[in-house]
C-alpha cells in the first residue's frame, strides 16, 4: 500500500499537525509526502527524517499563497502521477478546504476529521466522531479506489526525527490556470501563545467571567503553564474574546493533552469541540453543570478564587 501525506507548512517549517501524521499506525505502507508552494525544497530533509520514503516537490509562484483553489488544482494533477492508495492530510483549515476538492476532482472516497486510522494489508479503516461527538463511527473502504482522509490534530504523537533517514526527492511540474481567488493579506494573531488547535494544554473561559477584562485571570494562568487560551461561544458572543479562540461545534475542534474549562457549563455545542481531549479538568461553581459528566477531574468552586490559586501553585512548582 502506498500512502501520500500532504505536508502543510508555514514560514519554511512543517506544521505540527503534519508531523503527527507520521506517528499514525500505518502498518507496512510505503510512505510518500508531497509539499507544494514556493521554494519548498528545504522541507524534503525533515520529511525524510520523519519517515517519508519519497518526497514530491511541487514548486510554483502561483502556490505561494496556498489557497485551496491553487493547491487543489496542483495536487489534482500530481496525485494521479504518484498513484497512492490513500491521501492523508491534517484536519486543519487548509486540510478541510483541500480534501473535499481533491476527492471531488479525483472521484475518490472521503473521510474527514478522523481520530483513528488502521491499515492492515490492503484494508483501510477510519474512526470519526458523529452526532456532535457523542458517538463514533468506523468507516471501512470497500474497494480499491483512491481514499482521501483528514486526521484531527493531536490524534497521534509526532515521531522523533531520525537524522540517519533520508528520502528520495522528485520535482513535479504542474500547469495552473488563472486563479479566481488570491491571498491579499495575512493578519497574524497577537501575543506568543499557541493557537488552540495546536496547543497541548488549553485553558478555556466561559461567559461567567463577566467581562473581557476578567479574562486576564485565564490568560495569567495559561501563560504560567504554557497553554493556549480558549473561549466558549457564549463568551465570544458577549464580546469577551475574538472568534479565533472559540472552541466548539461552531468554533474550533481541539484535542489537547489537557483541557481546563473554567466557568464553562458544558453545552452540547461546546462539548462537541473538545470531548476528545485526553484529560479534562472542570472548574465550576455549579456542581450540576454538565461539564462535570465529561471531566476527568472536577473542582466545585468559584473560578475567581480557584484559578489564581492554581496559577500560584504552578509558579511555585516551576520555581518562578
Amino acid at each position: 500500500m502506498k500512502i501520500l501525506i500532504i505536508a502543510e507548512h508555514k514560514n519554511g517549517t512543517l506544521a505540527e499537525a503534519t508531523r503527527e501524521l507520521f506517528g499514525l499506525s500505518l502498518g507496512q505502507a510505503e510512505i510518500h509526502a508531497v509539499v507544494a508552494g514556493e521554494e519548498v525544497a528545504p522541507l524534503a530533509e525533515p520529511l525524510g527524517q520523519l519517515g517519508a520514503a519519497k518526497v514530491h516537490l511541487v514548486e510554483s509562484p502561483a502556490l505561494a499563497g496556498g489557497t485551496g483553489e491553487s493547491l487543489g488544482q496542483a495536487l489534482g494533477q500530481v496525485v494521479p502521477q504518484i498513484g497512492p492508495d490513500v491521501v492523508l492530510a491534517a484536519h486543519t483549515p487548509q486540510g478541510r478546504d483541500l480534501a473535499p476538492r481533491l476527492a471531488a476532482t479525483l472521484d475518490a472516497a472521503l473521510a474527514t476529521d478522523c481520530i483513528q486510522l488502521g491499515c492492515e494489508g490492503e484494508t483501510v479503516t477510519a474512526r470519526r466522531p458523529i452526532y456532535a461527538g457523542k458517538a463514533t463511527a468506523e468507516v471501512e473502504f470497500t474497494d480499491d479506489s483512491l481514499k482521501v482522509i483528514t486526521v484531527r490534530p493531536r490524534t497521534a504523537k509526532a515521531p522523533e526525527p531520525d537524522a540517519g533517514r533520508s528520502a528520495e526527492v522528485a520535482t513535479v511540474a504542474v500547469e495552473l490556470s488563472e486563479q479566481k481567488t488570491a491571498l491579499k493579506e495575512i493578519i497574524a494573531g497577537g501575543g506568543e501563545r499557541p493557537d488552540v488547535t495546536e496547543a497541548a494544554i488549553i485553558v478555556t473561559g466561559g461567559r461567567s467571567l463577566g467581562s473581557a477584562e476578567n479574562f486576564s485571570i485565564i490568560e495569567n494562568f495559561a501563560d504560567t503553564i504554557g497553554a493556549a487560551v480558549g473561549s466558549s461561544r457564549a463568551a465570544v458572543d458577549a464580546g469577551y474574546r475574538p472568534y479565533r479562540d472559540q472552541v466548539g461545534q461552531t468554533g474550533k475542534v481541539v484535542s489537547p493533552q489537557v483541557y481546563i474549562a473554567c466557568g464553562v457549563s458544558g453545552a452540547i455545542q461546546h462539548l462537541a469541540g473538545m470531548r476528545t481531549s485526553k484529560h479534562i479538568v472542570a472548574i465550576n461553581i455549579d456542581p450540576e453543570a454538565p461539564i462535570f459528566q465529561l471531566a476527568d477531574y472536577g473542582i466545585v468552586g468559584d473560578l475567581f478564587e480557584v484559578v489564581p490559586l492554581l496559577a500560584e501553585a504552578a509558579k511555585n512548582r516551576n520555581g518562578s
